[in-house]
């Protein structure tokens, strides 16, 4: 599973990313994670504001930070 952490490394990117490694840790699934912060690539995603999360190259939230039962559920 590739999960891509889109921010510019802010305070809620990366909260969303400590959120994300938590559920991913509690499902015991196998992940890489990619922080992207080039604004070039971040905007090649249909998002409209950071952070946002993209699990294999599919966009799950952009532009709050999920709950981790949200987390969860998208991850299983």
């Amino acid at each position: 599973m590739l999960i891509k952490i889109l921010g510019s490394g802010c305070a809620k990117c990366n909260r969303l990313e400590q959120l994300t490694r938590e559920a991913v840790g509690e499902l015991g699934i196998d992940a890489t994670f990619e922080h992207v912060k080039e604004m070039d690539k971040i905007m090649a995603y249909p998002i409209m504001r950071t952070p946002a999360l993209v699990v294999d190259e599919k966009v799950k939230v952009s532009g709050r930070i999920p709950s981790k039962e949200e987390l969860l559920v998208w991850l299983k």
